[in-house]
């Protein structure tokens, strides 16, 4: 995985703008600590950040195609389509050996070159054919227009920002507010993003800065931007059987994994003895078998010291989760790597700086963004890529919205009800930002636009049709806030995170499985229990899911509570928001009040007012209310 960054100017010469298309590259170090690069020509610069997976010599950028592929100005430099690119696109072998039947010659071995000459041979089609994750950015200066690339899915992230006379990109706006051009401003529109688990589709937060959504080719010339949707989920029958089914889904998640094992490097997983993790973590273990590798799995979990002692059942965690994975690395023959936290290390003001750095917003759900980065870093020393069972629970029903009738019945988003139900709306209400910025009725409207959107089969009504809607609000707006934190915080250690779920063909057939099946026995996830059985241990298939670990120290949210005590006390730009004696309703009422967990919990709350408070202050961000 990489980072990337540019600059197109249709009035200026960017050819001697390389300070400035440097701090914008340089901004998105650690997402590619091995190589950096930038191109220069009077109308486009481009910035690379390269962390080296595959051809780790032969894979540098940008890259600008070969002289006799680029036309009739080939022997200009300046006048061959060059590219710089974020990802990896697990079918580059597939497609290098169409292309050189096609009459293609190849530099290197790397899928970079291959996505370039891709787009040679088809154009802005290109994309279609490309299977895996990425966001990358190809001027073509044979007429003058940028293309700026995302993956079906989304995962890779990719944001841009128009001047006057032309457009900004990066992996992440950090490379964007490199440029003098872009200004740090959020407006009310903004604040209502942060402060709701809502996450609308090309919304940026800062004003003036847009997300490429995904599966989309944004083209950018003198004459404006033009979306070009290159894939989309859609509604269709489903015609097999629940025995097919489960079979079809076994035999695609193997063919799956086992194709994001391709790398150069070590390849490892991130397991935290759940269902999802622990799927992933099986079938790589089986992957790396068949090809004959002796060297064992590494599998990766995270625990707090004193968890287990401590640890209480709630509405959220009804088991500790180390002893599960423990289970299930030696049933796979992994090597287990327990990375164990104290409080003091998820409190350290360095890794919380990291985080907020890496999001570039304060949008923390609680400690786990941080114990994430930790285990990150513990995993960066030991190799550079690894799999995540992310994205399962919201394809095939895992969350307890799904399961829920009044979650399920709600007029809203279905992740909202129970956190509405667990009181966790009152710590909004209690410091006045519920109702001063509007927040129920921005859900309101963004849920109504996002009903809109559902791909649906005629006729189809009743159960199946609402939980068709719950899955497609699940794979478009909570799964994309849960993908950008991963991209985010495991590139902010140098890692690059796969995440198998999300493979457009397993998304399109679960997608249009229905609900009684995906529910058969009556359990979440049943049809992916049902596919793992005989692979996992039924003491796994048979838990009830679990969130990523999170602390329940009360010590934790003591030492919040004195962070913001200092604020107050310093009189931090978070009082331009919320008025001093509004926080200390918050800070005055017992542990535990204004609900019980969630992202809207006082402790969560309480967390993301810190957070606001740094922010404003490291970006310099200007609020306009």
């Amino acid at each position: 995985m990489c980072g990337i960054a540019g600059w197109v100017s249709f009035q200026g010469d960017l050819t001697g703008q390389t300070e400035t298309i440097s701090a914008m590259t340089a901004s998105l170090e650690y997402r590619g600590p091995d190589a950096a690069g930038i191109w220069t020509s009077t109308r486009a610069a481009l910035g690379h950040r390269r962390l080296a997976i595959i051809d780790l010599e032969g894979g540098r950028q940008p890259m600008a195609a070969a002289g006799d592929d680029a036309g009739d100005d080939a022997g200009d430099d300046a006048a061959r389509p060059v590219m710089t690119y974020n990802g990896e696109v697990y079918n580059y072998r597939e497609l290098r050996a169409e292309l050189q039947a096609l009459g293609h010659e190849f530099r290197t071995v790397s899928d970079s070159e291959v996505v370039l000459r891709a787009y040679l041979q088809w154009g802005a089609r290109f994309a279609e054919r490309l299977d895996g994750i990425f966001a990358l950015a190809i001027w073509d200066p044979r007429v003058e227009e940028l293309l700026l690339v995302r993956d079906r899915m989304g995962v890779k992230p990719l944001y841009y920002y128009q001047t006057p006379d032309g457009l900004l990109f990066g992996s992440e706006p950090k490379a964007i507010l490199a440029h003098p051009q872009a200004e740090a401003v959020i407006d009310a529109e903004g604040l209502r993003e942060i402060f709701t688990i809502v996450k609308t589709p090309g919304h940026a937060v800062f004003r003036g800065m847009h997300e490429v959504l995904p599966a989309t080719v944004l083209r950018f010339s003198r004459s404006g931007s033009v979306e070009e949707c290159y894939w989309r989920l859609e509604a269709r029958e489903h015609t097999d059987d629940l025995t097919t089914t489960i079979a079809t889904v076994r035999r695609l998640l193997e063919e799956i994994v086992e194709h994001q094992m391709v790398a150069d490097v070590t390849v490892g997983t991130l397991l935290s003895g759940g269902l999802d993790s622990s799927a992933i973590t099986a079938l790589a273990a089986r992957a790396l078998a068949r090809k004959g590798v002796e060297q064992p799995l590494r599998a990766f979990s995270v625990d707090f010291r004193g968890h287990e002692a401590r640890f209480r059942s709630n509405v959220q965690w009804e088991d500790p989760d180390t002893p599960f994975a423990i289970e299930v690395a030696e049933h796979v023959g992994a090597e287990h790597i327990i990375v164990e936290l104290e409080n003091e290390q998820v409190l350290d003001p360095e890794v919380r700086t990291a985080v907020l750095r890496a999001q570039d917003l304060p949008v923390s759900t609680g400690d786990m963004e941080y114990s994430l980065l930790i285990l990150c870093r513990a995993l960066k020393e030991q190799m550079t890529v690894a799999l995540s069972g992310e994205a399962a629970d919201e394809l095939f029903g895992g969350y307890t919205w799904f399961h829920d009738r009044d979650a399920v019945e709600s007029d809203t988003f279905p992740w909202h009800s129970p956190f509405e139900k667990a009181g966790g709306i009152g710590a909004l209400r209690a410091i006045g930002l519920w109702d001063r910025l509007g927040l129920g009725e921005y859900i309101k409207r963004r849920y109504a636009e996002a009903l809109d959107d559902v791909p649906r089969l005629p006729g189809e009504s009743g159960l199946e049709a609402r939980m068709r809607e719950l899955t497609y609000l699940n794979l478009t707006r909570w799964e994309r806030f849960l993908l950008d934190r991963k991209d985010r915080i495991s590139m902010a250690a140098s890692l690059e995170v796969r995440v198998p779920f999300t493979d457009h063909r397993l998304v399109e057939y679960v997608y249009n499985t229905p609900w009684a099946m995906k529910n058969f026995d009556g359990r979440e996830k049943s049809l992916l229990r049902a596919a793992m059985r005989g692979v996992l241990p039924d003491s796994v298939l048979d838990r009830k899911k679990n969130p990523y670990p999170s602390t329940q120290d009360e010590k934790y949210e003591a030492a919040l509570r004195e962070r913001l005590e200092s604020i107050l006390s310093e009189g931090g730009p978070v009082l331009g928001l919320v008025s001093e004696s509004e926080i200390r309703v918050l800070l005055d009422a017992p542990a535990g009040s204004y609900g019980m967990g969630g992202p809207w919990s006082a402790r969560a709350v309480i967390e993301r007012l810190i957070e606001f408070n740094t922010w404003v202050t490291m970006y310099d961000v200007r609020v306009e209310l």
